[in-house]
């Protein structure tokens, strides 16, 4: 466990002190896509990725539900699972845990102080020093292959995939959400290199799940599938779901797929969206119990699949005024956002505060929610990347004239106070939306939930 502790002192004394020594870096060092650092950073660990069965998920959208569920199934089947996931919505430890469980400070306090050897080591060499991204996704193995040793790991893309620091890994099966706009500034200018980037963690032989549509770039994927011989259940052909009943709180569908059908299956998320994710994990759950003898009785299927929660997606944090957060940042997201507050929710007025990262697509995104809103808050995320307010209401102004319609914008940069602004104009009938980046939704949810600001981040 402790290679490297009895040659080298510790570095950091506290889980604190290595936390902002590991967050530190996204400033310094930004997104550093590429795997050379990470096959040599497993090397000097021993390769214990090499101990863990990893269910591996990319996506543009739908990636952190889908992950939801799988964990809330495999635990409900009684099996141990690691979970991965980014950004997180409160707390660094938050991506890492086992059973719902953040990893402890003891264990992430002596795993960096572990690491931090063989860290600075590489960082002397031509490949550069590892980026916050590549540190954390070698905590999350350290902790997973060397500690807790979980039956599965849930293990989620950070972004794109092919050079994504996650795809390190050989996964037992894989799993495409969808491609859509997002993150084009790095991952290229069109869906089919997008749906490229996220094809790049299909391994030989290993089964890929997806609910890309041929408008999606779904045909990158196919060609990837069977270039790495790579069995493909595709939704719409190998697996298929139907809605049967839609109320608040509780949909259900009857699943069918290649090696049984599987009627009235309960989810409490909301949203039409939410039944593709969770036939897409259903159809996963599937793969593992038909290859690889992984028991999911229907009882602890249903159970779990009806018990999981996902926060800041379609989430109701505050009834009187009702306020609902959801993490939709591109146009798919604000698509799937604006059919949910057309079906799902009812109200008299819809007050909605975004808040975006410079990187986005915000004219798709808009287009999709400008059409609902009575009163339009264009606010900043607390985050270096954050949109410009006046800029994003100038965008908005346009598309509104485009459009003949008249909306209430108002900027206001601090968050806090366009909260208060969003509050105070929501009545009783009315529905408040909280919506953009997951930084914005981070420090909401948390200033809402606790009155205290979230440690959030990527």
């Amino acid at each position: 466990m402790n290679e490297f502790k009895d040659n080298h002192p510790a570095a950091f004394q506290s889980a604190q002190e290595a936390i902002s020594w590991i967050v530190g870096r996204m400033e310094k060092l930004g997104i550093k896509p590429g795997l050379q650092r990470m096959q040599m950073l497993m090397e000097k660990l021993g390769h214990p990725e090499r101990r863990l069965k990893f269910i591996h998920v990319a996506g543009t959208n739908g990636k952190g539900s889908t992950c939801a569920y799988l964990t809330s199934v495999l635990r409900a089947c009684g099996y141990d699972v690691g979970t991965f996931t980014s950004p997180y919505l409160e707390k660094y430890t938050n991506r890492i845990q086992v059973n719902g469980e953040d990893i402890p400070d003891a264990d992430l306090l002596r795993l960096v102080n572990d690491m931090k050897p063989v860290i600075d080591e590489i960082a002397e060499t031509e490949l550069g020093a590892p980026s916050m991204f590549e540190i954390s996704t070698a905590l999350a193995i350290m902790y997973f292959g060397k500690v807790a040793y979980p039956d599965y790991v849930v293990w989620e893309t950070g972004l794109g995939g092919r050079l994504d620091s996650t795809n390190i890994v050989n996964p037992v099966v894989t799993v495409i959400t969808n491609v859509g706009h997002d993150h084009m500034d790095i991952l290229g200018d069109t869906i089919e290199k997008v749906a490229a980037e996220k094809a790049g963690i299909i391994k030989a032989g290993v089964p890929i799940i997806t609910a890309a549509q041929p408008h999606e770039g779904w045909s990158v994927i196919e060609q990837t599938a069977k270039a790495k011989k790579a069995t493909l259940y595709s939704l719409g052909d190998q697996f298929n779901y139907a809605n049967v009943t839609s109320q608040l709180d509780l949909q259900t569908f009857d699943f069918t797929g290649p090696f049984r059908p599987i009627p009235g299956v309960p989810i409490s998320l909301n949203g039409e969206h939410q039944l593709k994710n969770a036939a897409v994990a259903v159809m996963t759950l599937e793969v593992l119990r038909q290859y690889y003898a992984c028991i999911v009785d229907d009882e602890d299927l249903y159970k779990g699949l009806k018990e999981t929660r996902w926060p800041g997606r379609l989430e109701m944090i505050s009834n009187e005024p009702r306020v609902l957060l959801d993490g939709a940042h591109n146009p798919e997201g604000a698509a799937t956002l604006a059919a949910a507050l057309q079906t799902v929710y009812s109200y008299r007025k819809l007050n909605l505060m975004m808040g975006m990262l410079s990187t986005k697509n915000h004219t798709g995104y808009l287009r999709h929610i400008l059409p609902l809103v009575d009163t339009l808050i264009i606010t900043e995320p607390d985050f270096h990347k954050k949109g410009d307010a006046e800029m994003l209401a100038e965008l908005a102004r346009e598309l509104l004239h485009d459009m003949n319609r008249q909306v209430n914008i108002v900027v206001e940069r601090d968050w806090k106070r366009a909260l208060e602004i969003l509050t105070s104009r929501t009545e009783q009938d009315d529905l408040a939306v909280v919506s953009g980046t997951l930084y914005l939704i981070s420090d909401v949810r948390s200033w809402i939930t606790y009155q205290t600001d979230s440690e959030k981040g990527w």
